[in-house]
Order: structure tokens, then sequence, then C-alpha cells
């Protein structure tokens, strides 16, 4: 038994081996393009952004796809890549696609997940659908922490705070806010920390908790387009011009990001009495230039969410399940019909067969009856023969009643009486008129001194005639008479 199985485990690691090998250039190659795209991430580095990097890319995540069902954890990552690249050329719906695809990739490498799931989260808060961003990060955090990155945990922890935070939910963003700074001592998490709770005091208008936190973050060195503009809109809100103008500058002069340029421009449009007419109807265009582009955005952003949306709310796909079952009922069905047909046609020729079995036995009956009356009829005509040759023999004028000096009075005389015996006698045509006469002698059972009286014949050569003649008739002297009988019965 083990060496069985030792076979079928060699067996099978040969044909693993061989379907390996036999897997196309072009997916060695798309995996050698993943794992650069891989030590680059590793090494904090972006990758490339031309034209050529990005259909390489691009080409990689198409051929990896086609073999995913082999190369499962290289698919997720080229749907990780491919989707980074996809979201920094502005086109969010097909980096949702491509993140979508990494979930369903079956991967067990909980780490790309996590990061796929924050990147879902990002487009989604970008599209202002903060609780569905909420969830996405939540899914990643759960990803973090199967994998132990507890650093990427703490950060997708405050993602969440955020987005609550963004809903108005201060209490939920301040208990998970505490628990981060309870078990995490990392520099970087703390300040992203400081950050949101800043951004939660501005959501419910405690904006000099925004000013203090934003200058917490200013001590640890973080000056982040988010940090600007919430101390920016912060000073907006207590009428603090001169300072929100001053941070809505620092913030274009820190991002180009649209969101943040047009949130700046806003404020120097409302906020800045210094500059000359001429001057605000140049940064209200420039705005509303940047407004068109953010709704531009914006809508491509709400299609990428509603396919999120709608991969949420996706039920199973059943469609193998249905078309199995098709399949089997059809099959069933078929089975059943020629199980069927061939039932009925066993039962036809069931029946034919024991029809043909009673008509069998019919006929036999009918048969046996028909012989019976055959051999009755055939044992009355042997009574009636011998009834007539006792009759002849007892007559006082015999042989002159036959007229046995005219042979042919008499053959008509012996065929009335003994059924055509000597008309079938002569048609054998090899017996002559004397043997002809034996033989009448012979039916009518004569002794052999008589046959010698009547024919006349020396009683010695009677034997011989006798026996010369039923060699022609293929019999011999013993059964003639049996044999003349038979002849005149049949």
């Amino acid at each position: 038994m083990i060496g069985k199985r030792w076979i079928i485990g060699c067996w099978i690691a040969a044909m693993g081996g061989c379907l390996m090998a036999c897997a196309p250039q072009a997916v060695r190659e798309a995996e050698d393009v993943v794992a650069q795209a891989d030590s680059l991430w590793h090494a904090g580095k972006q990758y490339g952004m031309d034209e050529g990097d990005s259909a390489t890319l691009a080409q990689a995540y198409e051929t990896l796809g086609q073999w995913q069902w082999l190369h499962t954890d290289e698919y997720a990552h080229a749907c990780y890549h491919y989707g980074k690249l996809l979201r920094a050329k502005e086109n969010p719906v097909e980096a949702m696609q491509v993140f979508i695809s990494a979930t369903h990739s079956g991967t067990k490498d909980y780490h790309i997940l996590g990061r796929v799931y924050n990147n879902m989260g990002d487009i989604c808060h970008l599209a202002s659908e903060f609780q569905l961003s909420y969830d996405m990060f939540e899914q990643s955090a759960n990803m973090y922490l199967k994998n132990g990155d507890s650093l990427l945990y703490y950060y997708c922890l405050n993602d969440m705070a955020f987005e609550l935070a963004e809903q108005g939910k201060k209490e939920d963003t301040y208990a998970i806010l505490d628990s981060i700074y309870k078990y995490c001592s990392n520099r970087n998490v703390y300040t992203k920390t400081i950050e949101t709770k800043a951004v939660a005091c501005k959501l419910v208008q405690q904006y000099d908790s925004t000013i203090y936190y934003t200058s917490v973050s200013f001590m640890y060195g973080c000056y982040s387009p988010n940090i600007l503009l919430n101390r920016a809109q912060a000073y907006s809100q207590i009428s603090q011009r001169d300072s929100a103008v001053y941070y809505a500058n620092e913030l274009i002069r820190h991002t180009g990001e649209l969101f943040y340029m047009n949130s700046a421009l806003y404020i120097l449009t409302h906020e800045d009495n210094k500059k000359g007419i001429e001057e605000v109807r140049n940064i209200s265009a420039e705005r509303s230039d940047t407004q068109k582009l953010i709704e531009i955005r914006q809508g491509k952003l709400s299609q990428a969410v509603q396919l999120i949306e709608q991969d949420l709310h996706r039920k199973p796909d059943y469609r193998w399940l249905y078309a199995i079952l098709v399949t089997l009922v059809v099959g069933g069905a078929c089975i059943y019909a020629y199980i069927h047909r061939k039932r009925r046609q066993h039962a036809l020729l069931s029946q034919q067969v024991n029809d043909l079995d009673i008509q069998n036995k019919k006929a036999e009956t009918q048969h046996e009856k028909i012989i019976c009356d055959i051999e009755k009829h055939k044992r009355t005509i042997t009574d009636d023969i011998e009834q007539n040759c006792q009759l002849i023999m007892k007559a006082e004028s015999f042989p002159q009643n036959i007229y046995w000096k005219d042979f042919n009075k008499m053959c008509a005389v012996i065929d009335c009486q003994f059924y055509m015996i000597a008309t079938k006698l002569s048609k054998k045509n090899i017996l002559n008129e004397t043997e002809i006469r034996l033989c009448i002698l012979v039916l009518l059972n004569l002794s052999r001194v008589d046959i010698s009286k009547t024919l006349p014949y020396a009683s010695s050569s009677v034997g011989k005639l006798k026996d010369q003649t039923a060699k022609k008739l293929n019999t011999t002297g013993k059964n003639l008479r049996d044999y003349l009988i038979k002849m005149a019965v049949d």
C-alpha cells in the first residue's frame, strides 16, 4: 500500500513539474515584473510611471490573470501594483475593478490584501463615502492583524477613526485614538493620531482644540496638507483672517492636489481682503477651474464606489451550480427516458414472445390433434383394409370375384378395396404384372402355399419372388405386407 502511495505521489509531483515547466515564457516574465515592483515598493521607491513601465505592468497583470489559478499570490501583487498605477493616473474606476479582482483572487497573502483594502478605502474617502471607507479600512486592519503587521494595523485604526470623525462620531473616534495611544508608542502613528484629533475637533466645531492639535503636529514636524487645511479652516471659522490666509497660501505652496487647492482658494477668496479686485477675480477663476476638475473626478470616484457596493451586494454566483443541476436533471431525464424506452421495448418483446409461445402451444396442440386425427384415420383405414382382406378371403369365388385373370379389372377392384394400392404400385414402374399380383396376394395375407396355387407358381419360388419384389420396393420380404399397408394408408 505504501509503495502505491509513493508511486502516486511521484506521479503527481512529476505531472506538476511538467505543468510548471510548460508554463509560457510570458508568465515567467510577468512574475519578474511583479517581483521588481515588489522590490521597489519594499525599498520605499515609486515604480516607473512612464508609458513603457505602465504597459509592462498592465501586460503582467493580464498575463497572470489568465494563470491566476496557478499563481494566486503573484496575481494579487500584480493587481495591487497595477491598481496603484491606475490611481496615480486618475483612473479610479479601473483601479477599483483591479483591486476588487485582488480580493477575489483567493490569495492568502494578508499583507497585500491589507494594502488593497486600504487603497479601496482611500478611494471611498475621496468620494465622501465615509461609512463605506470605514468598512474598507476595517477590512484592511483585519488583514494586517492576521499577518502580524502591528504598525500598519495601528495606521489603519487611525484611518478608521478619521472616517468616524468625518461622520461626526466624536466619542467613537476618541475611543479608537485612545486605544492607539495606549498600545502603540510609534512616533509616526502618534502624529497621525494627533492629526485625526484635529479633524474630529473641527467637525464638532471645537476650533480652538483644532488649532491646538495642529500646533502639536507642527511640534512633531508634521506639515501635511491635511494639517495645514484644518488649521486654515479653524482660523477662518474664528475670524482670524490673516492666519487663515497665511496657512491657505502655505497649503497651496505645499501641494497641488485638487481638493486641497480648491479649499485653499476658497479661503483666499473669502478671507483675503488685502488683494485687489483683479487678483481676487483671478483666484475665483482659478477656483472655478479647480471646482470643475473636482466635479469630474468626483464623478469617476462615485462610479468606482458603485463597483464596491455592487460587489458587496452581489449575490453568490450559482450559475455553475445551476448548470450542473440542469445537466444532471437533463441527463437524468434522458437516462430515465432511455431506460423507460428500453423497458417498454423489453416488455413489448416479452409480450410478443409470450404471444408467440401461446401461438406455438396452440399450433403444437393443433398439430398434435391433427397428428392424432391422422393416426386415427390411418388406424381406421388399416382396419378397413384388414376387414376387406378378410371379406375377400372368405368369399367362395376367390380369386374370380376380383377378376384375377383380367389384370386391369383386377387392379380396378383392388384399388376400390385397398385405397388405390394397385395404381400406386403401377406408378413406380419397377414392378411387372406378376410382381404386382404377388403384392396383392401378400396384402391379402395368403400363405406361401396359397400364393403358389393362385399365381400359379412353384412354392419354392414364391419366397424368391417375394424377396425380389420387396427389394425393388426397398424393403424386405418379411416386412413387405406392412410396407403395402403403409402405402395404402399414405
